[in-house]
């Protein structure tokens, strides 16, 4: 039965309700003689439908609103951190780790950046408070690890070695033109045939000769060291045994650097194969403050819990790049975002990223509480950052499938670099075993 004139003007109606010209409606009469109007009102619906751009969220890895936590003022340096990172580091971050080179037409403008948001005189290791130094980290490795580490290499370990350890001269002399990155620091611990066990084994030597000290051994993985200006070595004095630090200058004799190669994580990072030939460094620059490995561990406690954020971080930039490309991804007719597996892998990452966020804050508001932070709280902070960091840019990179190994979406880099801060500052296992002594009362690393 065709439809009566009263048909046709509620057909009329709906074309009308979803937005399509009046001058369909005789075609659509003819073809669908027999479909009542509220058949072909629903059929429209369901077409037109599937037409209208979708409003999409804004992207926020902040899902627990973290920031709310800062000050304007905080919150201000913390937005002048990502502008930084997002305008001037992500449009170069592929290119160079593809390259394996260090940008370093960004040192003066990073530096400037520091110098606004961290340069508060004199320096401080976590000069913006424990929390705003680590969130200012985050934000760093949530565009570029690398930038991140070489920052951490240069600020945490070498100025933060001078500063902890350092006399009031080796202070005045070094600590200003690093903090304007004017010199650049690296810090060397790990060796070619020791790495967890440091403390009891490192082979690289000091002697004291004539007034100064010789140094002989080699050092590995030591960031920044190919571009620095100045490195801390530490050694075991070979008259106590005791572990020693020394500031060793670029193009001092015996000192010999050639960059580490073939690296598969954070490319950008310059890292140092060092061999020391009876380097002969002068009695000034001797650390004073280190007397025993136990003081290197004081410090690692601090840039420990700066490493826990950064992973925070590299987990948050993997979760904003991923939902980004779920958003604009097309398959089936349909944003890859509107799958229901999908979705599963994106509420896995953005659990994991405000977990994450949410330990780092408390473990920084103690730290602020108490003065110092605890091997065993920022050990925690590390073991459980870095699984969930792990797991974070694996599902990321299998949301991207193939893509997800390509550095144009730039999730295979936070895949990859990830795989570095999870062994760095100490491995996973024996961050573990620290907590494991902590909670027990026994030492379980032999």
């Amino acid at each position: 039965m065709a439809p009566t004139n009263q048909s046709h003007s509620g057909l009329s109606r709906l074309l009308q309700q979803v937005r399509l010209p009046n001058s369909w409606l005789p075609e659509m009469v003819r073809s669908l003689g027999g479909v009542s109007p509220q058949e072909i009102g629903l059929l429209l619906k369901s077409i037109t439908s599937k037409r209208r751009p979708k409003v999409v969220p804004p992207i926020n890895g902040d899902f627990y609103d973290i920031a709310d936590t800062l000050s304007a003022e905080e919150q201000a340096i913390q937005q002048q951190i990502r502008t930084y990172m997002e305008q001037r580091v992500r449009p170069l971050a592929a290119e160079y780790w593809e390259r394996g080179e260090f940008p370093h037409e960004l040192v003066p403008s990073f530096g400037r950046l520091i110098g606004e948001t961290f340069g508060r005189q004199p320096y401080a290791i976590d000069a913006l408070g424990p929390t705003l130094t680590g969130i200012a980290c985050m934000e760093m490795a949530r565009v570029d690890a690398s930038i991140y580490t070489f920052f951490g290499v240069h600020w945490g370990l070498c100025m933060g070695s001078i500063s902890m350890f350092g006399s009031d001269a080796q202070k005045a002399q070094w600590l200003p033109a690093m903090q304007r990155f004017d010199l650049i620091g690296s810090w060397a611990l790990t060796e070619p045939n020791i790495g967890s066990a440091t403390a009891a084994g490192m082979e690289t030597t000091a002697r004291q000769e004539n007034g100064q000290w010789i140094l002989n051994g080699a050092k590995k993985w030591s960031g920044n060291a190919p571009i620095a200006d100045v490195n801390v070595i530490f050694a075991r004095d070979v008259t106590n045994h005791k572990v020693a630090a020394f500031l060793v200058e670029r193009g001092t004799p015996g000192y010999h650097v050639e960059k580490l190669e073939g690296k598969i994580s954070l490319r950008v990072v310059q890292n140092a194969d060092i061999r020391l030939e009876n380097c002969k460094v002068p009695a000034a620059n001797r650390l004073p403050g280190v007397t025993s490995f136990r003081d290197v561990a004081r410090q690692l406690a601090v840039t420990r819990a700066a490493v826990a954020w950064a992973m925070t971080g590299v987990a948050m930039g993997a979760y904003e790049r991923t939902l980004d490309y779920a958003n604009q991804r097309i398959q089936f007719g349909r944003p890859i975002a509107a799958f229901q597996m999908v979705q599963n892998g994106l509420v896995q990452m953005l659990a994991n990223v405000t977990a994450m966020q949410t330990m780092c804050m408390r473990m920084s508001q103690l730290y602020a509480r108490d003065g110092k932070i605890s091997h065993e709280r920022a050990s925690l902070a590390k073991v459980f950052c870095g699984e969930k960091m792990r797991e974070t840019v694996s599902i990321g990179r299998g949301l991207l499938g193939g893509n997800g190994i390509l550095l144009e979406h730039e999730v295979a880099r936070y895949f990859a670099d990830a795989e570095a801060l999870y062994s760095y500052e100490g491995t996973h296992e024996m961050n573990t075993l620290i907590v494991g002594r902590a909670i027990t009362g026994i030492g379980a690393f032999i």
